[in-house]
């Protein structure tokens, strides 16, 4: 679409929602800032506890301490576990050096670890979509990485050898595109036709949610800004989204100061969205930029309420009780 004027008048942002924090993200992000607050600093935490540079550094000012693997962590002390999971060898490596874990996992991404050990049990092959070297994807492998095979994309699809074609299942990363994992378990199915699926749909509602509020706004846009890191898987897939459904351009940027003012010429219609670890901060400064560029008028696109909570992790909720 192209815009004949950009008369101050007319400059408009569609804004998303559902955006930001999903439940998992929130009770991961507490569950570090409750721990900093019973144990004192530092707190370790395994990988980031949520694909976002702003959360990360808030927290690392506040006492915690980012490591990329367990034997980093000093033996005894407190490690949090992030959203995404772990495997178990994480967990056996963690208990050899005596310390003390507290698994913020998202309960979404530990319901796809049960249907892993599960399928693994019954003797299936199991096939997961994600992406190879994903935290969560590797967490997830690790429950059964004998009978795990992973694949990103449809046309990996041809190259699976299994041991019996009509004893296969998937799973699927959290945070996946739902067009494109679609596509992918199609081609799947059109090799293993007796597929057998996961219980439920893998990819968890915030992901779901987030892309469906896009689609519904992208058609108007000219541009799309996703407010989110670059790591962050659902992020990243916010923006192919809002280019497959019509927006003319869309950019994922960390914060505010990173938008290209040049995005902004000829356009009338500006979406806004944010990835599902993201605070809400940052979009409220992007908006505000936004509103110095004329871009004053915003007006919610609402397309579901998120309602969905998760409790503590039960080794915090247990001290916290105690005191």
């Amino acid at each position: 679409m192209t815009a004949t004027t950009t008369d101050t008048k007319q400059r408009r942002v569609l804004l998303a929602n559902p955006r930001g924090y999903c439940a998992g993200v929130d009770r991961a992000v507490i569950t570090v800032e409750k721990a900093l607050e019973q144990y004192g600093a530092p707190v370790y935490v395994r990988k980031q506890i949520v694909h976002n540079t702003h959360v990360v550094r808030s927290l690392e000012e506040r006492g915690a301490v980012f490591v990329e693997e367990t034997e980093e962590v000093p033996e005894g002390a407190i490690v949090v576990f992030s959203a995404h999971g772990v495997s178990p060898a994480v967990h056996e490596e963690a208990s050899k050096r005596s310390l003390k874990t507290i698994d913020a996992t998202c309960p979404l991404v530990t319901k796809v670890h049960k249907e892993a050990k599960r399928f693994a049990s019954e003797d299936r092959d199991i096939i997961l979509i994600g992406h190879i070297g994903h935290e969560e994807v590797e967490g997830t492998s690790g429950e059964a990485p004998e009978h795990i095979q992973i694949v990103e994309s449809p046309d990996e699809v041809h190259k699976l050898e299994v041991r019996d074609p009509d004893n296969v299942s998937w799973l699927s990363q959290t945070t996946l595109s739902v067009d494109e994992t679609n596509e992918t378990v199609d081609a799947l199915r059109t090799k293993f036709p007796n597929l057998l699926d996961p219980p439920s749909d893998d990819i968890c509602y915030a992901t779901t949610n987030r892309q469906v509020a896009v689609k519904t706004m992208a058609p108007e846009c000219e541009l799309v800004i996703v407010v989110g890191s670059d790591n962050s898987s659902n992020s990243v897939r916010l923006v192919e989204v809002a280019l497959a459904a019509g927006a003319d351009a869309a950019h994922l940027i960390d914060n505010a100061s990173l938008m290209d003012d040049a995005w902004l010429e000829g356009v009338t219609t500006v979406g806004v969205t944010s990835g599902a670890s993201v605070p809400d901060i940052l979009v409220q400064e992007l908006l505000r930029r936004l509103a110095g560029h004329g871009y004053e008028d915003v007006a919610l696109v609402t397309t579901a309420d998120e309602t969905l909570t998760f409790s503590l992790p039960k080794e915090l909720r247990r001290d916290l009780r105690a005191e």
